[in-house]
Formats: C-alpha cells, structure tokens, sequence
C-alpha cells in the first residue's frame, strides 16, 4: 500500500499520462483547486474519470506540463504537504506560466481521497491575457 508520499509523488511524476494519474485517486477521491473559480474554472474534480479528464483538459491547454522542484514540509500517515513548480507554456497566447503550487494529499486505503492545491491565480490569469497586464 503506497503511503501519502509514494502517492504525491507517483501523481507529480505521471501528470503527463491523465489516466495513470487520476488511478492513482480513490473511487470517490476528489482533485480541488479551489481559487480556480475566481477564474471561471471548475475548482473540483470527483473520481478518477471526472478527474482523468480534468487533468486532459490541463495537459491540452499547457505545453509540457510538469511538476518540478518538490518540496516535503509535512509527512503523517496518511498525509502530506509539500509544494512544487511547474513552468510551462499557455498553447493559446504563447506565454510562459511559471506557477508554485501548495498541495495537501490525504490518502486513504493506499489511493488519494483529497488532493487540494494552492496556485497563483494573478499569474494564471497573465498568462491567458492576450494583452499584458
């Protein structure tokens, strides 16, 4: 059974592949990305399939998407928090995005019942202008 860190980071290391990321989540696992609603994204996503095709959505709108620089500040037995980088390239307006992430992964059975990240929705945003702002 996989603990809280094998999961974070089995799910930072397989985002590029949606569907071997999102098996890593419980049946009734959710991703929340809870500040994306100030942008007019759905913040949540619940079960592997609504989650699989979340993180489609992601890969199709980002250039080599990938997590990068992981950082561990808290390890229980069933969960963790670190943060972690992506720096990657909105396919729409052609801008680079570099955004620190804070996640809190809570496992459950050896599968992700909640994974809650934090991003910087001010950088998103910039991104996906197609003025600077």
């Amino acid at each position: 059974m996989k603990t809280p860190l094998e999961l974070l980071k089995a799910y930072l290391d397989n985002v590029q592949d949606a569907g071997q990321a999102a098996a890593l989540f419980a049946e009734d696992g959710a991703l929340e990305l809870p500040y994306l609603a100030t942008l007019g994204f759905q913040p949540r996503a619940e079960g592997p399939e609504e989650i699989r095709k979340f993180l489609e959505n992601v890969l199709s709108i980002f250039a080599d998407f990938k997590f990068h620089n992981v950082k561990i500040f808290m390890e229980t037995a069933d969960q963790v928090f670190g943060e972690y980088e992506v720096t990657t390239t909105v396919v729409s307006t052609g801008k680079e995005i570099h955004q620190l992430y804070m996640g809190r992964l809570v496992a459950e059975n050896g599968k992700i019942k909640l994974l809650r990240e934090a991003l910087d929705t001010a950088a998103t945003a910039k991104a996906f202008s197609e003025t600077d702002i």
